[in-house]
């Protein structure tokens, strides 16, 4: 069945930045991996999430994460990315791999230790003044793994002031995306574990601060996509992490675990205007490729969001509306299984090609020998990888 030229269209505005720290080498707590060809820079880096862009068209943006990709000249940079054919996207900021904070740092009851944080958030700021990124994107490993350890109200209200003198500095166009996750490393309690403390803290900023989504931040069985709609409904979903989870935060490629999850996610994504470019809600990958090649992992998953997406708009509202406003309960879950069963690949790939794309862009990188030049030139070094 062809997709419907409406569906194409609106495929056309969609784009899923790319992490930079999805190239280098990544594991679990017992072991991180080395591959052939790792990025050494971040230079090399953005070489290879150029490569993805290239061949699907669908990732024009790379995120930072500070310090991991710090440089001399942010500008640079951009125009080095500029060159080949991406952007420089979200600044992550990086407050969980220093000793200040073992105890917390945004939320940290040593004012010193959160001024550190937060002058940290500063240089993030700076960072994007100079490369012209959007988001400033904050995730907090801070928590407790004991009761009594912390005062949990006392770290929401330093973090509440935290936070607001990092807004404070927000340039017009900026915005504070601010993430949660239910736990790890801490075990207790973290200061932000869901979208509601992260909502309460947004809502109380201002209009520039959004709620990030990530899909793998959740306990097991959580409706995520009554979230996404709840936020979409708010106007305070910024952005997305996508991943895939069997357990925890397993960072797998998007759609592994549950494909069904993903249309899910997608069709409410679509209902509250979430594709719509005038909602500036962002898109972005955050995964590890433990075992996968690298830049194959980041295509695949990359195709999977747009082949979901594409499901999704293929659902009959029409039908779907009518269905439920009439109780039919069998009706209205056999409309959505019908667009999600509906095969797209080929439709896509046919569509790719009109816009001068390979149909197979898994082949077509296995094919183009950009693996094996890399696993040549990029001999020595230090290889990229959790906390490089």
């Amino acid at each position: 069945m062809p997709i419907p030229t409406d569906v194409l269209t609106q495929l056309e505005h969609q784009s899923i930045e790319l992490p930079s720290w999805a190239f280098g080498n990544s594991g679990t707590r017992f072991k991180v991996f080395a591959t052939p060809g790792t990025p050494r820079t971040i230079e090399e880096k953005i070489a290879d999430a150029a490569q993805v862009n290239a061949l699907t068209g669908l990732a024009p943006a790379v995120a930072l994460h500070i310090p991991w990709d710090k440089v001399g000249d942010y500008t640079v940079l951009a125009d080095y990315a500029g060159e080949l054919g991406v952007k420089l996207g979200t600044v992550n900021s990086n407050t969980f791999q220093d000793d200040d904070y073992k105890f917390g740092s945004l939320t940290h009851s040593d004012p010193a230790i959160r001024s550190k944080a937060i002058d940290h958030m500063y240089e993030c700021l700076e960072v994007m003044d100079a490369t012209g990124s959007r988001d400033l994107k904050i995730w907090l490993a801070d928590g407790t793994n004991y009761p009594g350890q912390g005062d949990i109200r006392a770290r929401q209200d330093w973090l509440a002031d935290s936070l607001s003198k990092v807004y404070d500095r927000l340039g017009d166009e900026q915005r504070l995306v601010l993430e949660y996750k239910f736990f790890e490393p801490a075990f207790y309690h973290t200061d932000v574990p869901d979208w509601g403390t992260s909502y309460v803290h947004c809502a109380a900023l201002g209009e520039k601060a959004l709620v990030c989504l990530d899909t793998g931040h959740h306990a097991p069985g959580t409706n995520i996509e009554f979230i996404v709609a709840q936020l979409l409904r708010l106007g305070k979903l910024g952005s997305f992490d996508f991943n895939s989870r069997f357990y925890a935060d397993d960072d797998l490629i998007v759609g592994a675990a549950d494909p069904f999850q993903l249309f899910r996610i997608m069709h409410e994504v679509i209902r509250g205007g979430g594709l719509d470019p005038a909602n500036n809600v962002a898109f972005m990958l955050d995964q590890c490729h433990n075992v996968e090649g690298k830049i194959p992992g980041q295509i695949r998953s990359v195709l999977n969001v747009q082949e979901m997406t594409a499901r999704a708009l293929l659902v009959d509202t029409t039908a779907l509306n009518a269905a439920q406003n009439s109780g039919d309960v069998l009706a209205a879950n056999a409309v959505l299984m019908d667009a999600f069963y509906t095969d797209v690949r080929a439709n896509l790939a046919e569509w790719r090609e009109s816009r001068g794309l390979p149909a197979d862009p898994t082949a077509a990188f296995a094919a183009s020998g950009y693996q094996e030049k890399i696993n040549v030139d990029r001999q020595g070094g230090q290889q990229a990888g959790w906390g490089a």
